[in-house]
């Protein structure tokens, strides 16, 4: 399915995919529906030609078998290029590290949703001028949620995430902060667990997340 932005709003929790081996994605993502997450983001792997291949892979699987149960979405996009790999592997929303206009740009071309990473206000401000639909704010845990009030003070009008060190233990203090969703990725789906097949386990912290924000 493809988000809207109402959509993601509503589903608050997007699990960040990063690494996990395609054999494997669909039971993964299986296992985060059941613990009632359905928006995926699959992180493209920009360490080596065979990483994109397995991230490309990855989407294509999810798209096919999954199509009407998840949200899916491409993560780490750092180029026009990806943006449009993105798309036609099903990607229905562009998350990146970084503010690239270009990207940005590319990713409204093609109407999808944009979520640009930013840390400063002036990289927050540039990203929502430049078309971005949320702004992911990134190193989340690292700066704490004192520092996203901080920001959101003079700046409410622009939709955040939080990004980084999310868990079941401080999720809820990032909404009281003021984002509109978080990300989280090895907190809900570590590599090891998905290659273990561990699924149960990324199930029970799921539910635990979705708990928190009850």
């Amino acid at each position: 399915m493809k988000a809207t932005l109402q959509e993601i709003q509503n589903g608050k929790i997007i699990a960040i995919i990063r690494e996990v081996p395609s054999e494997v994605i669909v039971d993964v993502a299986k296992a985060l529906v059941a613990g009632g997450i359905r928006m995926m983001e699959i992180t493209f792997d920009q360490k080596s030609r065979e990483g994109i291949q397995n991230t490309l892979e990855s989407m294509n699987l999810l798209d096919a078998e999954m199509h009407d149960e998840i949200y899916l979405g491409a993560g780490t996009v750092l180029t026009t290029e990806q943006v449009e790999l993105a798309y036609e592997h099903g990607a229905g929303y562009i998350i990146s590290t970084n503010v690239d206009l270009d990207v940005i740009k590319r990713t409204k071309e093609l109407g999808m949703i944009s979520m640009p990473g930013a840390l400063t206000p002036t990289e927050t401000v540039t990203a929502f001028r430049g078309g971005a639909d949320i702004v992911k704010l990134f190193p989340a845990g690292v700066w704490g949620v004192d520092y996203i009030k901080a920001v959101r003070a003079p700046l409410s009008h622009i939709p955040v995430s939080a990004v980084g060190g999310v868990n079941a233990a401080n999720i809820a203090s990032f909404f009281r902060a003021g984002v509109c969703c978080v990300g989280v990725g090895n907190n809900l789906v570590s590599r090891s667990c998905a290659v273990n097949k561990e699924f149960e386990a990324i199930t029970r912290t799921a539910w635990e997340m979705r708990t928190q924000l009850a």
